[in-house]
């Protein structure tokens, strides 16, 4: 039911009794304070319904209260706002903040500089400081650097760019276009520097990968709120550094800092990433003893980062307890279903998402083509290839082609693979064939492999992929002076093979190996444990598969 003002009176509660014609001062008075009772647009309606009854909609303030919640709240309606900013004679500055506020936080930003350029043509109308923060975000939003600069002039021009808010607002702006140079100079002059100032500045550096200067500015901070933590863990996570966002949080820990929802969905993903099952149930424990309520993105996460780390059991488990799954929930949990080989079960799930109500999008059929994938379900993943366009009007992006390429290939139709690649609407790029590439090495097509291998090359003259994977080719077909050429090339071109990573984390530390160090503490007694494991497994008869010879990838 929607909520309703108390009321003493034996009348409809969905009625409140507290405008009246006859008293229009007190109604109006009351009006502006029913905003916040305002919880979903059926109560707006109901606001707005009696506002016309009273003639309460005259009032330029219970007008402008309607307009805010519909322009601004998570659950209101632009449509709704800009219907009644039609029915709105005069409007005022305060109006017109609130939708560019609105359109600002939106998906149609554009509209916010539109709303704008009207106010600058209603001669009636004065710009204030309340303006411009939300025409500098839009901007950001937009990249669109020539007319956030002319925001910048009008801003120097009316003497506003002493006012802190604005000022945050414009480092923002630059940073988020890499203009960090510019945000910067501004920063340093700035006197009215706040922790929202050092924030901006620490998450434009991290979003262009400068993570030692946000570090930098992060470590110099007089005063760090619970915003810089998370922003500087999102941005460890953001750009791969997993560890590094984990030892942050410690540190956080230690500085008596209460971490919110946004900590924890980092540092999860972090966890998922690293595989880190011990760290990532710790955080999930943690969670539950001070995270109160539900909340859809920790949910995802949760589910995510038991998927991710091996305990595929575990999270689906507790993507079933979950009592309203978001669309994102379905979305990880059908593609950790996929990932750990369950393909038919992540197409029933998929099933289920159709009948739920929720509409899958682009993420969801990424899942179920990998699931296909995975199980080897060429005719399914073709139907399903198919329905997301024809049935939900999704338009294939470089991923879905990816998936079914895959699909073909490990099925060996690589002849259909590489003409579905040669008709892509889009562009194909190195991962879609070197996709090709490693399924013509599995199935040992030369002819393919080697035009799949020349796309590779003139995509990316530095990517490994390309020459090793023909390489292994030639090689598995007894060619190995084809081999030996391939690798020749590929060293007179300088070209370098990013050495293989993998991790494991053990009693809740995390451990990384690559290929060619033994920086690890234990790496000999490692070492010797792989020699001893090699010995007995040719003492128990097992032997390499000779068709699948391949050169030294080192």
């Amino acid at each position: 039911m929607a909520a309703s003002p108390p009321c003493k009176s034996s009348r409809d509660p969905l009625s409140p009794p507290i405008f009246t014609a006859q008293n229009p001062s007190l109604s109006s008075q009351l009006f502006r304070n029913s905003s916040s009772w305002c919880h979903n647009m059926r109560d707006l309606k109901q606001l707005h319904a009696h506002s016309i009854k009273t003639g309460l909609i005259a009032d330029p303030i219970a007008a402008s209260q309607l307009l805010a919640f519909c322009a601004t709240s998570p659950s209101g309606s632009m449509p709704y706002a800009l219907s009644l900013f039609a029915q709105i004679d005069h409007p005022n500055s305060f109006i017109y903040n609130t939708l560019i506020r609105g359109h600002s936080l939106s998906s149609t930003p554009q509209n916010a500089l539109c709303f704008f350029q009207r106010m600058l043509d209603s001669s009636d109308i004065c710009l204030d400081r309340r303006t411009y923060p939300s025409l500098f975000q839009a901007c950001a939003q937009l990249s669109a650097f020539v007319e956030g600069a002319q925001l910048h002039g009008q801003v120097i021009k009316f003497g506003l760019d002493p006012d802190a808010f604005i000022q945050n607002t414009i480092i923002h702006f630059y940073a988020s276009l890499g203009l960090l140079r510019t945000a910067r100079q501004i920063f340093r002059r700035s006197s009215n520097r706040d922790v929202v100032s050092w924030n901006s500045l620490i998450v434009g550096c991290a979003k262009w990968g400068l993570l030692e200067e946000a570090r930098q500015l992060f470590d110099e901070m007089p005063v760090r709120s619970t915003v810089s933590w998370n922003a500087m863990i999102a941005c460890y996570v953001h750009n791969g550094r997993f560890m590094e966002a984990l030892r942050l949080f410690r540190e956080m820990q230690e500085a008596r800092i209460e971490p919110t929802v946004f900590t924890m969905v980092s540092l999860l993903s972090a966890c998922a990433q690293l595989g880190a099952l011990e760290q990532g149930e710790w955080i999930h424990k943690y969670t539950k003893q001070r995270i109160i309520g539900f909340n859809p993105i920790l949910f995802t996460a949760i589910v995510d980062m038991y998927s991710k780390c091996g305990n595929i059991d575990k999270a689906l488990a507790i993507f079933e307890s979950g009592q309203c799954k978001p669309l994102s929930s379905w979305n990880s949990m059908i593609a950790g279903l996929a990932m750990h080989g369950r393909g038919k079960e992540a197409i029933g799930l998929f099933s289920r998402l159709e009948f739920s109500g929720l509409k899958p999008d682009n993420v969801t059929f990424i899942g179920v083509l990998s699931a296909c994938n995975h199980a080897g379900l060429v005719e399914e993943g073709r139907e399903y290839f198919l329905q997301m366009q024809e049935t939900y009007k999704i338009i294939p992006d470089i991923k879905h082609h990816g998936c079914i390429v895959d699909i073909l290939g490990r099925a060996g139709l690589l002849k259909e693979a590489e003409e579905l690649i040669e008709n892509m609407p889009i562009e194909p790029d190195i991962v879609i064939w070197g996709s090709l590439l490693s399924a013509c090495r599995n199935h040992g097509d030369v002819e393919i492999g080697e035009r799949a291998a020349r796309r590779l090359s003139e995509l990316d003259p530095w990517d490994s992929c390309g020459y090793i994977l023909l390489s292994n080719i030639y090689a598995a077909k007894g060619r190995y002076r084809d081999a030996l050429s391939e690798r020749k090339r590929m060293k007179e071109k300088k070209v370098r093979k990013k050495p293989g990573c993998s991790l494991i984390e053990l009693d809740g530390v995390v451990h990384e190996f690559i290929v060619g160090e033994r920086c690890h503490l234990h790496a000999e007694e490692i070492y010797t444990m792989l020699r001893d494991m090699a010995v007995n497994l040719r003492e128990e008869g097992y032997a390499s598969d000779p068709n699948q010879r391949l050169m030294d990838n080192s």
